[in-house]
């Protein structure tokens, strides 16, 4: 069937958006349809079922029926048999019926070669096009569909690029001239106590304590700390060797073999077990326990102070806990929202994006994403035929 390309609308010389490609796609689909419906959407479908049955046939003794063997002068003649009885059988209102004919004269002849077929072919021509239509159609469904996709797609990037946007723009209201300080002494007080308290707990409480503390995390969504991987955590639980410290433990596996065999139960499965996960137990720290800066929303940082006292109850003195209440007691001061919008926007604000947020080039960026996602959604609604 010869190749025939129906030009998709024309966009312009930009790149076309993706809903550009998506109206594109839609216009694509409509012309296909007309077309098929001009020609009768019935009489198409026939004239390019008997275009693809004969063109089958061709292509299926092509190879069999040319040259001048015995089995090639068989196989010539079951394909003009066969492909006699497909034309006798074609109404004679078929579209395009006369190019059958004109594809059986060219094989009518005793002995059959590439070109024979070729001339075949040619001569199903103006029945290849009405295969041609629907081939579009469908490929121009398919197209519909990739596009409806894409669009879909971009529909969700513009979600975040718009939030994204909106926080720069909260961020720019902020009084970068605050005393930030207010929120930034108490928690960085906190932090400082906090890792020296942990740092403590880690070389007085065994590693099976330890390991205890870091498995109940999992139930404290604000408390991420990693768990012990399993094979090191039934090491810690069932050997004796769980009661030295993380800090012993690693120092052991710096040991020879020979010089272990005076601490441990078993210097092979100490190699085993902790040599090879140092990494994970050099990694444990009072990180998760700390306060982030800037902080998050009033709310978010009281939930976790809340999941963070009976860990730091555990690992550190009275001080410290109380250091931990002092920064929950900044989220209920009345200043709180405008001091931490404040740090963030002294923290996350470049430059470039204040000088947009000056200019005001942020709010007819923001301005122009709304108006996309805007199109999109509605472009979406559409009920295509996909």
């Amino acid at each position: 069937m010869s190749e025939r390309v129906y030009p998709a609308a024309d966009v312009g010389d930009e790149t076309p958006t993706p809903l550009d490609e998506l109206e594109a796609a839609r216009e694509r689909l409509e012309q296909a349809t007309q077309r098929i419906e001009d020609h009768g959407s019935d009489a198409v479908t026939e004239a390019a079922e008997a275009y693809r049955n004969a063109d089958d046939l061709l292509t299926e003794y092509v190879d069999r029926a040319t040259g001048t063997g015995r089995e090639n002068f068989q196989a010539y003649v079951e394909l003009e048999g066969r492909f006699s009885t497909l034309v006798e059988s074609l109404p004679d209102d078929l579209k395009a019926r006369a190019a059958f004919d004109d594809a059986l004269d060219a094989i009518d002849k005793r002995r059959l070669s590439e070109s024979d077929f070729k001339r075949a072919r040619d001569a199903l021509e103006p029945a290849a096009r009405y295969a041609d239509l629907l081939d579009e159609r469908e490929a121009a469904r398919e197209a519909l569909d990739d596009a409806r996709t894409v669009a879909a797609k971009r529909r969700r990037e513009l979600d975040d690029e718009i939030g994204e946007r909106e926080r720069l723009v909260e961020l720019g209201t902020a009084d970068l001239d605050a005393p930030v300080e207010r929120l930034r002494d108490p928690i960085e007080h906190y932090n400082e106590a906090v890792r020296e308290a942990f740092s403590a707990f880690l070389h007085e409480t065994s590693a099976r304590d330890v390991f205890t503390l870091l498995e109940r995390s999992q139930w404290y969504p604000f408390v991420e700390f990693r768990r012990p991987p399993a094979d090191l955590r039934e090491y810690v639980q069932a050997s004796a060797d769980g009661e030295y410290t993380i800090p012993e433990l690693l120092e052991f596996a710096d040991y020879s073999r020979s010089k272990l065999e005076h601490y441990v139960e078993s210097a092979d499965v100490l190699k085993r077990r902790v040599a090879t996960q140092q990494t994970y137990l050099d990694g444990i720290d009072a990180e998760p326990l700390t306060v982030e800066w800037p902080p998050g929303p009033a709310g978010a940082l009281r939930r976790r102070v809340r999941e963070y006292r009976p860990f730091v109850a555990r690992v550190a003195g009275e001080e410290t806990v109380d250091r931990l209440r002092a920064v929950r007691e900044c989220t209920f001061e009345d200043e709180y929202d405008r001091l931490q919008t404040a740090a963030q926007a002294v923290v996350q604000l470049t430059p470039d994006e204040r000088e947009q947020l000056a200019s005001g080039a942020l709010d007819a960026e923001l301005e122009a994403l709304r108006g996309e996602q805007a199109a999109l959604e509605a472009a979406l609604e559409i009920d295509d035929p996909v």
